[in-house]
């Protein structure tokens, strides 16, 4: 409880803004922190930061985001420069480019995919 030193989670750590459950938006939120979704968003998410999309989330947007952790459903294209985790009840509906991704068991993603990354050859000699 006090004083642990659990490790904070990569993704969302301090959440800049909020779309809640009972909110609908239609738009371009442009930030420069984590957003979280829990809600309805229609238009554009570009952010320098994270983007979080809570299982009530519901998002027909275009995404352009550092890292994103999804577990509601995604229709649009999502552009992340780091990591995209699907979680168990995520569905994505899109194309997506990405630096790392992480699909759960029982995620469901339908689009091209494209790895931005090249792996490592490091030590593979």
């Amino acid at each position: 409880m006090f004083g642990s030193k659990k490790q904070p989670s990569t993704i969302g750590d301090q959440v800049a803004t909020i779309i809640g459950s009972e909110t609908a938006f239609k738009g371009t939120i442009t930030s420069q922190g984590t957003v979280r979704i829990d809600g309805r968003h229609e238009g554009e998410i570009t952010t320098a930061g994270d983007l979080v999309v809570g299982e009530d989330g519901n998002l027909e947007a275009q995404i352009k985001a550092r890292s994103a952790l999804i577990a509601g459903v995604v229709k649009g294209n999502i552009d992340v420069s780091d990591k995209l985790e699907l979680l168990p009840t995520a569905k994505v509906y899109g194309d997506i480019k990405v630096g790392t991704l992480t699909v759960s068991e029982g995620a469901i993603f339908r689009g091209a995919c494209n790895m931005i990354k090249e792996p490592s050859t490091e030590g593979n000699e």
